[in-house]
């Protein structure tokens, strides 16, 4: 057997492959004595059939099953020879078909495509120069927090003195029709809060639900946008009739040592939990602060080192990427089905933080050869009791997931690359700067259709 290496690119090669005639005559009589001792041929006993006629009765079936031998292994020891560490399976083309009539007359050429993962020459990574910012926390990030926690305790208390207003919950009795199908089933339910002026309130219910009293009787008509959450409305028209059967605001409870001491034991005066809330937004200042100190010096890091990336894991990172966008929707109630999004270009636009994502994660995997980073098996427990106390799982029901997911080999491979990662972050030379906001990402275009 000869072979060929073809070098077209870092990541990619390709073995031209030829096969001689004598090896592939010995496994035509391999395969053909095989056939032979089994074949039923009419006019023969079984078993006593000349090969010529087997292998003319049998002529595909024998060369398929030549060909099955002979590939995968002049393959295998192409891609050995050549000591090449293939990722997935090599894409393998024949080059003479013809000679497929003529078998063991003529070599078997073939191609064999092979993706493999690049050189990868290290430039400097140690003295990176980056930025670090915290966010101040102000008086007002502190009132803003407590106003949160209010609301999470708001109460809805009855209105008597006054018709509902913006902001009020006003409940009601309603029977809808659909104007322009009136052989449609009615929509009939009680029992509906309608927040005045709340997200995702029509615009048609706070106008004519503004002003009611309990008891009231309110007729109109809703026009639903074509693109409306429910289906069944989406682009229709319904007259509705309701029955107010309530008015109730919400009421805020007081800042004070009683309501805070309710929170909980910890605290025991306003003062103690204004401090508790300060200290826990300066956690998190400081978490953000660290983090966005981590993203900046993977990007300088990534800045330095430009290398062609495979394709095949560029596919696979953003297929993860992907169902993890799809996760997301779906835990904010969102039916990622129901969405007139453009999946096609979303996955294009994913691919290149996908890339970054493998090129990094390649980088962090040299540097901790580099730099002989290893993991040890008490640093893998303490990371699987990490991950079970946040998901509040068993360490159990934690490894059994990471069975389905490469198991304890993709926590220790995390955990190479998180030290790799702190490694260049204690050896980077660091500037304190003031805080700037972030500019907000332009909005996508929607899909046209």
């Amino acid at each position: 057997m000869k072979t060929e290496l073809i070098e077209l690119s870092p990541t990619r090669k390709e073995i031209k492959i030829e096969i001689d005639p004598a090896q592939i005559r010995s496994a035509l009589d391999r395969v053909s004595a095989q056939y032979s001792k089994a074949a039923n041929v009419p006019g023969f006993r079984p078993g006593h059939a000349p090969t010529s006629v087997v292998r003319a009765r049998y002529k595909t079936e024998i060369r398929t099953e030549v060909l099955r031998e002979l590939l995968p292994e002049a393959v295998t020891n192409a891609i050995h020879e050549h000591s090449l560490a293939a990722l997935g399976e090599p894409n393998v083309e024949l080059d003479n078909t013809a000679a497929l009539e003529k078998l063991g007359e003529e070599p078997l050429t073939l191609k064999v495509g092979v993706e493999v993962l690049p050189e990868i020459k290290l430039e400097t990574y140690k003295g990176l120069e980056v930025t670090r910012r915290k966010r101040p926390i102000t008086d007002e990030d502190v009132e803003k927090m407590i106003d949160n926690v209010r609301d999470g305790y708001a109460t809805l208390e009855p209105v008597e003195d006054r018709p509902s207003q913006l902001g009020d919950t006003v409940t009601v009795n309603a029977l809808g029709n659909f104007v322009d199908e009136p052989e449609a089933e009615d929509i009939k339910v009680d029992d509906v809060e309608v927040v005045l002026g709340g997200p995702g309130v029509q615009k048609e219910f706070t106008d004519n639900l503004t002003g009611v009293n309990a008891d009231d009787t309110r007729t109109f008509e809703v026009e639903y946008p074509a693109d409306f959450t429910s289906p069944g409305l989406a682009g229709k028209k319904v007259k509705y009739t309701t029955n107010i059967t309530s008015v109730r605001q919400r009421e805020l409870p007081e800042i004070d040592d009683e309501w805070v001491k309710s929170l909980s034991e910890e605290f025991d005066s306003v003062e103690t939990f204004k401090s508790k809330v300060r200290e826990d937004l300066e956690t998190r200042a400081t978490a953000e602060s660290d983090h966005n100190l981590r993203d900046g010096v993977i990007r300088k890091l990534l800045d330095a080192h430009q290398f062609e990336v495979p394709q095949s894991l560029i596919e696979q990172q953003t297929q993860t990427r992907l169902e993890g966008v799809v996760r997301q929707m779906m835990s904010r109630g969102i039916d990622p089905r129901s969405q007139q999004l453009d999946w096609e270009r979303a996955r294009e636009e994913l691919k290149g933080q996908a890339e970054e994502d493998v090129r990094s994660s390649m980088l962090l995997d040299k540097i901790a050869d580099t730099e002989n980073i290893d993991v040890t098996d008490e640093e893998i427990e303490a990371e699987i009791e990490s991950i079970a106390s946040a998901s509040r799982q068993t360490k159990e029901q934690v490894r059994a997931a990471l069975t389905k997911n490469g198991g304890e080999r993709s926590i220790a491979h995390r955990l190479r690359s998180r030290k790799a990662l702190e490694l260049l972050v204690e050896n980077a030379n660091i500037t304190d700067a003031e805080w700037t906001e972030a500019k907000e990402p332009e909005e996508a275009p929607k899909d046209d259709q």
